[in-house]
């Protein structure tokens, strides 16, 4: 399994090599930036799970380096467990704006999905006090536009610190 990772994570940074990220100006890039923050307010911060439902794909993976390998159902239920279990101290997360980067997947010239890399920081937020930040992360996410929606198909979070 770890030479999977460690081949995806490959591609993904031959891919910066050889095409690059596309423009922080195009519409692409401005969809999946705003894709990446409503998901994560909606879903992680806020706890609607109704949304994160129907914003995941079918076959959903998340490959974290802490936790392990999840398929859509375990995801669906860590993220009610560990992530929406406790308001009290609730786990935050927020995007490094400028680590921001999106790479475009085509099929005989059709867009069909993209990649989004970046760096993600991590809180817990309590009532009346300024949000702790625990800890941060890389981020790889590989969006599929199905139908005109952008599902989230797999994730790669990792070296947190």
């Amino acid at each position: 399994m770890k030479k999977q990772i460690l081949s995806s994570l490959i591609f993904i940074s031959s891919i910066n090599l050889a095409f690059g990220q596309i423009s922080k100006n195009s519409d692409l890039f401005k969809t999946l930036k705003k894709q990446d923050s409503i998901f994560f307010e909606r879903s992680f911060n806020l706890c609607d799970i109704d949304y994160l439902e129907n914003a995941i794909h079918k076959d959903l993976i998340f490959y974290h380096d802490q936790g392990g390998i999840q398929n859509r159902a375990s995801f669906l239920e860590n993220t009610k467990n560990n992530i929406c279990s406790d308001f009290v101290k609730k786990p935050i997360r927020k995007v490094v704006e400028e680590s921001l980067e999106v790479y475009p997947m085509y099929n005989d010239g059709k867009l069909y999905g993209a990649i989004q890399t970046g760096i993600h920081d991590f809180y817990i937020r309590e009532s009346n006090k300024d949000d702790l930040k625990t800890s941060s992360a890389k981020f790889v996410h590989l969006y599929l536009l199905i139908d005109e929606k952008w599902l989230l198909k797999e994730v790669m979070s990792f070296d947190h610190k």
